[in-house]
């Protein structure tokens, strides 16, 4: 009974009707020039990873510094594979802290193992080594990978982790308080791991954040995370965050109203002159122009006369067709752009005269 209580509420839980967002490409550090790799064993060629376990894999790096870096200096390297095949929810997994222990840093070897999510289902290949887990350098602090084209390990991922939001309430009013109910839960059966599972439920710059804070969720895999009003235009995520990189993670953005305001410069105007109708939208800057239009009532319903597209400032100027004789009723309508809603403005008449 308990088990079907689980799936129930996990198939509440649908996706949102959100814009799904792409985590912007970290800029590419030059690498380490002082870094030269030599090779790059992995101690498996295949493994099979089930649901929120981890294989780990032994891996040997043999690298060298030039002479003039201290022999103790350079201990610990890491190694990047990215997906070459497949299909699964994550494309890049981490060798991390790989610990020299033989040699110095002019000739050594590195090892440790590389711990592997089932969601890294496919193939993965050896792309380039890097110390520490800088493994793109994109703080600028640090170089990016030294490349090297090293072995690939073939990754079957079953009973893969799978996540699931909804926002409440599911169009959030500008500035009011929101909740994000998380789920996660086994994508082949639909049901929880009857476990707890660290999420983080975070936005803005925490989805890109090492570690923003994970939350326990219950064992139906469910998480509850209250988000003040302000603020709620930008990225969310929910994140599993592995040592080095995420191994599952969804972005989003909550559903906004439609919100517009317009009125006419002037309400009544000679027959055939263009009245000018001003107003302002609600919400974040856009840097795709976001269009608006002026509609005018016909006796079969709305129609668009003119558009525009929202300013930076989120104001808007629409031109109403020069006017007929007699009184006609427009409003201003915005389409649905993005995570906003449709939405039209209170009507107002113009008449002319």
């Amino acid at each position: 009974m308990r088990s079907r209580r689980i799936q129930v509420v996990i198939a509440a839980l649908a996706v949102i009707g959100s814009t799904m967002v792409a985590t912007p490409a970290a800029q590419a550090m030059p690498p380490d020039p002082d870094l030269s790799v030599t090779s790059v064993t992995l101690g498996r060629t295949s493994v099979a990873v089930s649901g929120m376990n981890l294989y780990p894999v032994p891996v040997t790096l043999k690298a060298s510094y030039p002479p003039s870096s201290p022999p103790d200096a350079h201990k610990v390297l890491s190694v990047v594979l990215r997906r070459s095949g497949g299909v699964g929810p994550i494309n890049l997994i981490v060798a991390g802290d790989l610990v020299r222990t033989v040699g110095t840093a002019q000739n050594g070897t590195w090892t440790g193992s590389l711990k592997v999510p089932s969601t890294a289902n496919g193939t993965f290949k050896v792309s380039g080594v890097v110390e520490f887990d800088s493994y793109t350098g994109d703080d600028g602090s640090k170089p990016g990978p030294t490349p090297f084209d090293g072995p690939s390990i073939a990754i079957r991922g079953v009973h893969i982790p799978k996540i699931g939001v909804s926002v409440v309430p599911r169009v959030v009013p500008f500035n009011a308080a929101y909740q994000v109910r998380a789920a996660i839960y086994d994508s082949a059966t639909g049901k929880a791991y009857g476990t707890r599972i660290l999420l983080q439920v975070v936005r803005s710059n925490l989805c890109a954040e090492y570690d923003a804070g994970s939350r326990y969720t219950n064992t139906a895999g469910l998480l509850v995370t209250n988000f003040a009003g302000v603020g709620g235009d930008v990225n969310h995520c929910v994140r599993v965050r592995g040592k080095y990189v995420d191994q599952l993670a969804f972005h989003f953005y909550p559903l906004r109203p439609g919100v517009v305001s317009a009125a006419p410069v002037k309400t009544s105007a000679p027959v055939g002159e263009v009245v000018l109708v001003n107003g302002s939208v609600k919400g974040g800057y856009f840097p795709t122009p976001r269009p608006v239009t002026l509609q005018r009532l016909y006796s079969t319903g709305w129609r668009g006369v003119s558009s525009a597209t929202v300013r930076q400032s989120g104001r808007i100027t629409l031109a109403a067709p020069p006017a007929p004789a007699g009184s006609i009723t427009y409003r201003a309508y915005l389409p649905t752009f993005g995570h906003y809603q449709a939405g039209a403005s209170k009507t107002f008449v113009i008449r002319g005269t």
